[in-house]
């Protein structure tokens, strides 16, 4: 029996051909053979390895047993499969085949169980950890230790959301490597050697991060836990929905874990295409306004100086008065967090119900050159027309105005640096100065005095392999838009709008603008206002 990679994935000249428990498979040259493996069904235990991290070696769980490297020679002992990249006619005995696997695999397990506490009770990992379940799976079913077990203080506060218990940590260095690796901010640290290594960090410098709860979805033990869901709920006791983050433009994918019609927390959703298994701490953990004492559960109807509980019917007679009396002086100010179905109720209510076109989403400063870039460049655009996270992370050059990526679109800025530390991509920021994040870019800083946009970017060199991304300050600044537009127009390089609001994007396909109509039609389209 053979398998073969995923049809164009690959030119056939690279790809090889191994053998995993008998099985052929064709994979591409600089395959992990725990990837191999993962291609044809078979699972090999693993803790410190992460599809998106770069692989490491530190737990030895996966060992795997090769009798064969290719040239008839085998390798004398059991390798970590989660670092051993396959060759030509490889032959690889994992735990399904090989007794000597499966008697490394339940070793390295008995070792990493000698400090772990029996914490699964009170651990806010249990039900859903890796340990746990590969204990059972792959371990024995008995201890052969009888000694102390080391001990630490727990749980230390790393953050404000990040709790460590150091007992239960099996040094995979999953978080280390994302801090370093994923966020730039190495901020946690492996110290120590030998029996005493453990998990530190710098207590003059927190770990003060805008991602810093990925570390505690991807900790495989328990070792970091969330200091809100602390105690809350056991997996079982959740239902989880799927959701769209609604915190910024991203449009990261979440899985929202509720109990008894309350969230209890947010976990990334594993979505390939846009956040891959990443969020931003601001989607992770800022969903608790929904519930908070001082939203609005009732109309409110202002007598004097006093606003009034009121029902429904008697606040919509005084919305009619209010706005009868209004005349021709009102308009619709929508926001930007609106869905896309509000956003065009709305655009619709100001049109056909109130006769004006005073409706528009930006509750901020804002410009006609504004709204004729918008219609120009972004506007009635079709789905497939935009710039791609996978186009991002593909450019060979990036230029950001007016836009800060880890501020104000995380995952954007994710994509950029891991476009950085892989590829190579040029970052450039056309800013007073570098931020914090864009330091972590390796931005090259085109110094630009605030409102001098326009001259600076006339003057940036691009091409087609060039993408122009521009944040809603550029707006602020005279004829920055029309100069990005010109870049763009001149040397082929893509442009992407990122707004700041979920909703941005949808409100100007409602029409949420004074003048453009649902669809990105002009106002002046006197066919467009009968349809």
């Amino acid at each position: 029996m053979s398998v073969d990679a995923k049809a164009g994935a690959v030119e056939k000249s690279d790809l090889i051909s191994v053998f995993i428990d008998g099985t052929e498979v064709q994979v591409p040259k600089g395959t992990l053979a725990i990837r191999a493996a993962e291609m044809i069904g078979i699972d090999i235990p693993r803790f410190c390895d992460h599809p998106l991290l770069d692989p490491v070696g530190a737990c030895r769980q996966c060992m795997v047993e090769v009798p064969d490297m290719g040239n008839g020679r085998g390798m004398p002992k059991p390798q970590a499969s989660c670092t051993l990249e396959v060759a030509p006619n490889m032959q690889i005995q994992t735990q399904v085949s090989s007794p000597v696997a499966e008697k490394a695999q339940k070793g390295m397990l008995e070792f990493l169980l000698i400090n772990h506490p029996l914490d699964c009770p009170i651990c806010d990992k249990g039900g859903e950890c890796p340990l746990q379940n590969q204990a059972m799976s792959h371990g024995y079913g008995e201890s052969r230790y009888d000694g102390v077990k080391r001990t630490f203080p727990k749980p230390i506060s790393v953050s404000a959301q990040v709790l460590l218990d150091r007992e239960r940590c099996v040094l995979c260095a999953r978080c280390t490597r994302f801090s370093e690796q994923i966020s730039g901010d190495p901020f946690i640290a492996l110290v120590e050697r030998g029996a005493l290594q453990q998990v530190g960090f710098y207590e003059d410098d927190p770990y003060d991060s805008y991602f810093s709860g990925n570390v505690i979805q991807i900790c495989p033990v328990g070792a970091l836990t969330s200091a809100d869901y602390r105690f809350q709920a056991r997996p079982f006791d959740l239902v989880s929905t799927p959701v769209t983050c609604e915190l910024c433009a991203s449009g990261c994918q979440l899985r929202s874990d509720h109990r008894h019609y309350q969230v209890k927390r947010r976990l990334a959703g594993n979505a390939p295409e846009v956040n891959e298994e990443w969020n931003c701490d601001r989607g992770r953990f800022a969903f608790y306004y929904g519930r908070q004492g001082d939203r609005l559960t009732t109309p409110l109807v202002r007598d004097g100086d006093v606003l009034r509980p009121a029902s429904w019917p008697e606040a919509i007679d005084a919305a009619v008065a209010g706005l009868r009396a209004a005349g021709s002086n009102v308009g619709v100010l929508t926001g930007g967090r609106l869905t896309l179905e509000n956003a065009y109720g709305y655009a619709k209510f100001a049109r056909a119900v109130l006769g004006t076109n005073n409706v528009d989403f930006r509750s901020r400063q804002h410009t006609l050159e504004e709204g004729q870039f918008l219609a120009h460049a972004v506007a009635g655009k079709q789905l497939g027309d935009g710039v791609t996270y996978t186009e991002l992370e593909n450019a060979k050059q990036v230029i950001c105005v007016g836009f800060e990526p880890e501020e104000e679109s995380p995952i954007v800025f994710l994509r950029l640096r891991k476009a950085a530390r892989k590829k190579g991509l040029k970052v450039v920021a056309v800013a007073p100065y570098l931020t914090n994040g864009q330091t972590k870019l390796d931005a090259h800083l085109v110094p630009t005095v605030p409102g001098t946009e326009a001259e600076v970017v006339s003057k940036l060199d691009a091409d087609a392999d060039t993408i122009i991304l521009v944040g809603e300050r550029a707006a602020g600044s005279r004829g920055a838009l029309s100069a990005v537009l010109d870049l763009a127009g001149r040397t082929g390089a893509r442009l992407a709008w990122v707004p700041r609001r979920a909703g941005d994007r949808g409100a100007i396909e409602a029409g949420c603008l004074p003048n453009l109509l649902p669809g990105g039609r002009p106002v002046a389209d006197a066919g467009a206002r009968v349809d």
